[in-house]
């Protein structure tokens, strides 16, 4: 069997339960090596192979699950954060149902999940924000035309970008172009969310470009935006004492 297995958004004692018991009965591990952190890897056994997926292409990568599987192996696949998020796991699942090889996704904690933890911050604030938005700026890689940012900006909730820390003064431009946030617009760079040496550094929508180069961070942080990042809000209705739900009645 392939197991695609989400490594966690940075910590490796954050991968699951199931996930770390997949990796320890593993005959092969393919990481992502450039994202994942490679401490994760201390669950695998002894004589387990370890490929690091940052210098193979698909094919390769297909070609080592194929001999595996063959041999009749268990191979982990595993990915940062969530696999189904930017993991690049629909070009690999397609080609190993062409095979008719057998594979099941286990899923992880996305770093964007690792970010709001390190923010200390609830994405989903009454009266602010209910709603979020997962994208990425237009770089070398497209994004669908309905999809650039100034139009994901336009709705003025709560916005985590990844893949663009090196393009952050066009991703101020797009953010101020869709016209719901401003200058001022509360906005938060996490760099490595969970690992040891996670960094957050909060600024507005108007200072992410200057804050990134003052501290020198180029790549492997997520951006985010919104009035979460601020300090008004309404109070939930579920432990309201004036609201009656299915679980409880109000109290006055």
């Amino acid at each position: 069997m392939i197991h695609f297995v989400g490594a966690g958004s940075g910590g490796a004692d954050l991968i699951t339960v199931r996930g770390a018991r997949l990796l320890g009965e593993a005959d092969c591990i393919i990481y992502a090596g450039s994202l994942v952190n490679p401490e994760v890897l201390q669950y695998k056994k002894e004589g387990c192979k370890v490929f690091d997926s940052a210098g193979m292409t698909l094919e390769e990568v297909l070609a080592v699950m194929e001999e595996n599987e063959k041999a009749g192996k268990d191979t982990v696949r595993l990915h940062t954060g969530d696999p189904s998020i930017y993991g690049a796991i629909r070009e690999q699942m397609d080609e190993l149902d062409r095979m008719g090889l057998p594979y099941d996704v286990t899923p992880g904690v996305s770093s964007f999940c690792g970010a709001a933890a390190a923010l200390k911050a609830e994405y989903t604030l009454p009266e602010v924000s209910q709603s979020v938005i997962i994208t990425r700026m237009a770089g070398r890689t497209p994004v669908p035309e309905g999809e650039a940012l100034r139009k994901m900006a336009s709705h003025g909730c709560t916005m985590v970008l990844f893949l663009s820390t090196g393009l952050l003064e066009d991703v101020e431009r797009e953010l101020l172009a869709g016209g719901a946030y401003t200058a001022e617009t509360p906005a938060a760079i996490v760099y490595k969310a969970t690992w040891p040496d996670e960094k957050v550094f909060r600024c507005t929508v108007g200072t992410l470009a200057k804050t990134a180069k003052e501290n020198h961070i180029t790549k492997t942080a997520l951006i985010t935006v919104g009035g979460f990042l601020g300090n008004t809000y309404e109070r939930s209705k579920l432990y309201d004492p004036t609201f009656t739900h299915g679980c409880r009645e109000a109290s006055r």
